[in-house]
């Protein structure tokens, strides 16, 4: 277990009704655009996480919807998030590379579901240093995809 499941593994002992909220406030004071742009995380688990986003003025664009650069931090986010689920607390996650192709205008909030097979996560876990493609899917309030993307994670030992 490491220091991320350690922290959340705190929150899950608090009551039911102040769980969520406790989760995204340790998130956004830690993670501080997060905690700005005001992403909710609804699932964190070692193979999956789901991550939301409003659709308030905060993140929009011009013509009314969520802005390109808040999809991006929503499934850069998610991908991170769940890397960090899996690291070991002796290595540090990097952003290594991303990619995101826009193909639809988003209508309300997004949702981001970043999953990881067993051998992706064994991968994680027991490469010193390396990285990996995080398959992530990004929707929208109408369940269509609004966004291709690729997120590249690297991992190396800390100093």
């Amino acid at each position: 277990m490491n220091r991320l499941n350690r922290s959340l593994a705190k929150v899950s002992k608090l009551p039911k009704f102040l769980q969520n909220w406790a989760r995204d406030y340790a998130i956004g004071k830690t993670v501080k655009f997060v905690g700005t742009a005001g992403i909710h995380f609804e699932k964190m688990t070692c193979d999956e996480v789901v991550i939301t986003l409003a659709n308030r003025t905060k993140v929009q664009n011009h013509i009314g919807q969520i802005h390109a650069a808040a999809t991006t931090l929503l499934a850069e986010t998610a991908t991170g998030m769940i890397v960090g689920m899996n690291i070991p607390d002796d290595k540090l996650p990097l952003m290594k590379n991303l990619s995101v192709k826009f193909i639809k205008r988003s209508v309300g909030q997004q949702k981001a579901t970043a999953k990881l097979s067993e051998e992706q996560i064994n991968f994680i876990k027991n490469t010193e240093k390396g990285d990996l493609s995080v398959p992530i899917s990004v929707t929208d309030s109408t369940g269509e995809e609004v966004v291709v993307a690729e997120m590249i994670w690297a991992w190396v030992l800390k100093k």
